[in-house]
């Protein structure tokens, strides 16, 4: 099967699909890493409202992927930034989402959902003090475990606007730990992914951020799981990893160098929280099941091609990493439109979708390469191609 894509020079060249996909089925022996997929919401395309000021989401899509991915072995963080929250999805409908995404699924799988925990819903302008922020943080910590939620205490882009020192951190993130019910799992999420978040933990430098990220962990261990870190440097997350507690889990957020970090060293490994993993979610089963089986060249085989699609769909400016999400989702007929919230599916270039169209076609990830053709042939002839 060929297809004509444009390539980053302005040309057009034929391309030949492997048309070669994985099968994706739950997995025949538990993993050995705690996988976490983060999670994108679809868009409801037939909405009113205008997209710049509201998020119309269609809840049976959205809630139905994470059918497919719990079913998949992986876990489901929710209400994260790779469902644009802060960028088109609001605390009400965070909240929403949370709520539906527990009640479906049930008893059975509702502890392997964490929830986003923010303060998105007060702008930093009008963080006057520490209590503001705290309040905020623990006003969606007390709706959440309300709904019986494990919580992911997200970056605050209002303490990082009012916050004078490292103590300050510290200060509000032990208070919050404080009141939670169960373990968190905290998320140092980088300026890359989100600017507003520059200088978090009160230094522009990573070994002082670090060490008060270290302090606030240490000094409420038990109400830490684990601390996922979206840095994009497989060294400084190595470098955080080996000086945790022992207790304390590392959880990627690397979406660069995720094989190596998950394979881990003769020192420690790193458990999974990834937004890629919610594009390439059964080749990351299918390796984590060869890993748990100690059979690394399968584990290779299957993970290393997906590298330069997340490469890709995280490229520069990162924070537009979910138009790539959503795209394969299209793609590969997990939704019938490539509608984003917030009218995000303009944010990348039309080389850059057919870039990821070739890339996951060679990486096995095009479930349906024939539907997938015809969907980038409509995508392409919006372009006028």
């Amino acid at each position: 099967m060929k297809i004509n894509l444009p390539t980053p020079a302005g040309k057009i060249e034929s391309y030949s699909l492997q048309g070669e996909a994985l099968a994706a089925a739950p997995p025949k022996i538990p993993f050995n890493r705690v996988s976490f997929a983060a999670a994108h919401v679809v868009a409801n395309p037939l909405g009113n409202g205008n997209p710049s000021a509201s998020a119309d989401i269609d809840w049976e899509s959205t809630i139905a992927y994470r059918r497919y991915l719990l079913d998949l072995g992986h876990s489901i963080a929710e209400a994260m930034d790779t469902s644009q929250r802060g960028m088109g999805l609001s605390w009400p409908d965070a909240l929403t989402l949370i709520r539906l995404s527990l009640a479906d699924a049930g008893t059975r799988n509702a502890a392997r959902i964490f929830s986003g925990c923010g303060t998105d819903q007060l702008a930093p302008a009008d963080a006057h003090s520490l209590d503001d922020v705290t309040g905020a943080y623990l006003e969606q910590l007390a709706a959440i475990q309300k709904l019986g939620g494990r919580i992911i205490l997200m970056a605050s882009r209002a303490l990082a606007h009012i916050a004078k020192s490292p103590d300050d951190y510290i200060h509000v993130y032990s208070r919050v730990l404080n009141e939670a019910d169960h373990p968190v799992i905290l998320h140092w999420l980088g300026e890359m992914f989100d600017p507003a978040l520059k200088g978090y933990w009160g230094s522009g430098e990573f070994p002082q951020s670090m060490q008060t990220c270290l302090a606030a962990i240490n000094g409420n261990v038990a109400k830490v799981d684990g601390i996922k870190i979206s840095l994009l440097d497989a060294e400084k997350e190595i470098q955080m990893r080996r000086l945790l507690p022992a207790s304390v889990k590392m959880y990627t957020g690397d979406d660069f160098n995720y094989p190596d970090l998950i394979a881990g060293d003769e020192q420690g490994f790193s458990h999974a929280l990834l937004g890629i993993f919610d594009a390439i979610a059964p080749a990351a089963s299918a390796a984590l099941v060869a890993l748990a089986e100690n059979d690394m060249r399968t584990y290779r085989a299957l993970l290393e091609p997906t590298v330069p699609l997340s490469r890709l769909i995280f490229r520069e400016p990162t924070q537009y990493y979910k138009t790539g999400i959503v795209f394969l989702a299209w793609l590969n007929g997990h939704q019938n439109h490539f509608v984003m919230v917030a009218g995000a599916q303009a944010m990348r270039p039309v080389s850059y979708f057919a870039d990821i169209f070739r890339l996951a076609d060679q990486a096995r990830l095009l479930r349906d390469p024939e539907l997938a053709a015809k969907r980038m042939q409509k995508l392409l002839a919006i372009y006028g191609l």
